[in-house]
């Protein structure tokens, strides 16, 4: 970034960064152990238990958790860091942002 960074600039760079960030999730990914329905079942008597993978998150006031089958936990692990890595891309957009209008603005009034 440089102090005379324009507002259009700003979100050309933006727009080049967020291009390769597909697919993109917010939340988490747990294995998580739980006994299954079955009578006599030698994994939940062992104290083994059935794994399986579910994605956890937020959507508006409520909690959500949704199976993940075990060969795509690692590509639902991909979006939730693609997720991360978006919102501090969007931090740093909105710093970048508001000091390009900053300097729009001083630019214009002279000062």
């Amino acid at each position: 970034m440089t102090s005379t960074e324009t507002p259009e600039q700003v979100k050309l760079w933006f727009q080049a960064a967020v291009r390769d960030l597909w697919p993109v999730a917010i939340g988490s990914v747990s294995l998580r152990k739980s006994p299954c329905i079955r009578k006599r079942c030698q994994l939940c008597e062992s104290g083994q238990g059935h794994s399986s993978y579910a994605l956890y998150g937020r959507s508006g006031k409520g909690r959500f958790s949704i199976y993940v089958p075990d060969e795509l936990a690692d590509d639902v692990e991909k979006a939730i860091q693609n997720g991360r890595d978006l919102q501090k891309l969007m931090t740093e957009a909105g710093r970048r942002y508001t000091l390009a209008l900053k300097n729009e603005r001083r630019t214009r009034s002279g000062k």
